[in-house]
């Protein structure tokens, strides 16, 4: 009986570090729009778009004065000519608008107040397939009681060795 118990106990432990070290952590970054000039006239939003590099689940965050701005997501010709008669895909309109990156491809948006999308207020992004680590944009993992980070890695290996203390002392 110690035997099978000893393996079974072995098998559960292998079968779950295995997991921990194969499995991707798929990281989602939310970007507000315009950074902290936010959903407005007068930003740059060629220059903002550029800066970053987006990935299918990511959400842009617009923030901006409900009444005074719109989001409207339209096809490349609607936002070419900043006419949107047609080519509309959605619209958003609270104020606090969470558009999330679904799929991989170009994306295009407009504010649609009367003059807006002339003055600027447009911007167009490329959304590339989701990535497993995207270091220059991620947030640091908060720090531990003694202000270090523990990187996943070590705090696995951590695991591994308390994990086979058991067994062994099992």
């Amino acid at each position: 009986m110690t035997g099978i118990h000893l393996l079974t106990c072995y098998s559960f432990w292998m079968i779950l570090l295995v997991n921990l070290f194969s499995a991707e952590k798929v990281v989602s970054t939310t970007y507000t729009v315009g950074d902290e000039e936010e959903w407005n006239t007068g930003v740059n939003y060629l220059s903002w778009s550029q800066k970053y590099n987006f990935s299918v689940g990511d959400v842009l965050a617009f923030n901006y004065v409900k009444g005074q701005h719109n989001v409207v997501e339209v096809v490349e010709e609607t936002y070419r000519s900043c006419d949107a008669s047609s080519g509309v895909l959605a619209t958003y309109n609270s104020g606090m608008d969470q558009v999330k990156l679904t799929q991989a491809g170009n994306y295009w948006f407009i504010c649609n107040i009367s003059g807006h999308c002339l003055g600027g207020m447009k911007f167009g992004i490329v959304v590339r397939e989701g990535n497993a680590t995207k270091a220059s944009v991620s947030t640091p993992p908060p720090p531990t009681a003694n202000g270090v980070h523990t990187p996943a890695k070590a705090r696995a290996w951590a695991f591994l060795a308390a994990a086979l203390g058991i067994l062994l002392w099992v």
